[in-house]
């Protein structure tokens, strides 16, 4: 049990929660001015014409990852047979609103900056992945949650992403809403979606071909911004989403969203080295990244982290300013 106070700043709530559904956030760079990251040297165009074919000719082709109605929907795959792939393929996940490859708009920077430093650090297009997984559009941010529709189509990725590319292991990054996505996906196991026909099961889990999985500002043990509003919204559920529970004369939490109580009720599962990256001003978190006393920025049972505490290392800086720490994790199991 914990025994601890809220925290006193809980009018600010709905601000940080709007943040996290990618509504107010603009980057910053050293001095404090809000600048858009460039999409320059990432192609938009989707996944290569390879690679769509291969996921149709083996039965992938009904999750629609290329997501053609998108610009920036998907990246990654073979030019063709004779293209090469050498390094270990990393598959990289988006959080709430966000999408594959960013095109300028605030919230929607994408995997640019990661994808941008692998390349020059002798990656290629063959080695590197990613889908969208959501609408895309903050509108919806709210109604986003641990969905059966998301889950299976994040883990049909990665074992797509494998056979693929004839890898024996994945390497994963995530950010946000996906670092929690991402770890049931790979957990695999038994779930729940009222929305989608309710129990079900994922299927085995996907570790023996994770090598290492970098979870970057994630909501492992929910969001303090639910505090106030409840659970109310999909996103900050107490079945699917974020809802941290509640105190109870001083002790708790109670009600913890049950997703992430089965989430947590085992470690280790992520990868063979698992990392986390965040920082105690992310903007979006809020509260130096502490619910209830415990920081959920943190993968439970994590071989390692980096962590920040000051700007402009906040929510998406953490992502899009990190690039070389990532590669440092998946390639040589580094922190430094």
């Amino acid at each position: 049990m914990y025994h601890v106070s809220l925290p006193r700043r809980l009018w600010a709530a709905s601000f940080f929660l709007g943040a996290f559904f990618g509504l107010l956030w603009l980057p910053a760079d050293a001095g404090g001015k809000a600048t858009a990251p460039a999409a320059a040297q990432v192609s938009t165009s989707g996944i290569t014409p390879h690679f769509r074919n291969w996921l149709v000719a083996n039965g992938y082709g009904s999750f629609d990852f290329a997501r053609a109605d998108l610009a920036g929907g998907s990246y990654g795959g073979r030019q063709n047979d004779a293209d090469t792939v050498v390094n270990q393929p990393v598959i990289f996940i988006h959080g709430n609103s966000d999408k594959a490859v960013g095109t300028g708009v605030p919230g929607q920077t994408g995997w640019n900056a990661s994808i941008q430093y692998f390349l020059s650090q002798g990656y290629k297009t063959s080695e590197l992945y990613a889908t969208t997984w959501g609408p895309a559009n903050a509108l919806f941010s709210a109604q986003q949650y641990h969905s059966r529709e998301h889950l299976t189509r994040l883990r049909a990725f990665i074992q797509a992403v494998r056979q693929y590319t004839g890898a024996a292991k994945v390497d994963i990054i995530a950010h946000s809403m996906g670092v929690t996505l991402a770890r049931k996906a790979i957990k695999g196991g038994p779930a729940s979606d009222a929305l989608a026909g309710g129990s079900y099961n994922l299927g085995p889990s996907l570790t023996s071909i994770v090598d290492t999985f970098v979870g970057i500002a994630g909501g492992n043990q929910g969001l303090a911004t639910c505090y106030l509003s409840g659970p109310t919204t999909p996103t900050c559920g107490n079945t699917n989403g974020f809802y941290p529970g509640y105190l109870l004369g001083g002790f708790g939490p109670y009600g913890v969203s049950a997703f992430l109580t089965e989430l947590n009720s085992s470690t280790g599962y992520e990868g063979a080295y698992r990392y986390s990256i965040w920082s105690s001003v992310d903007e979006v978190i809020g509260y130096g990244c502490l619910v209830y006393g415990r920081n959920t920025c943190r993968i439970p049972g994590q071989t390692g982290e980096r962590s920040f505490s000051s700007a402009p290392y906040g929510h998406f800086g953490c992502k899009d300013l990190t690039a070389y720490w990532q590669l440092r994790m998946v390639k040589f199991h580094a922190t430094s």
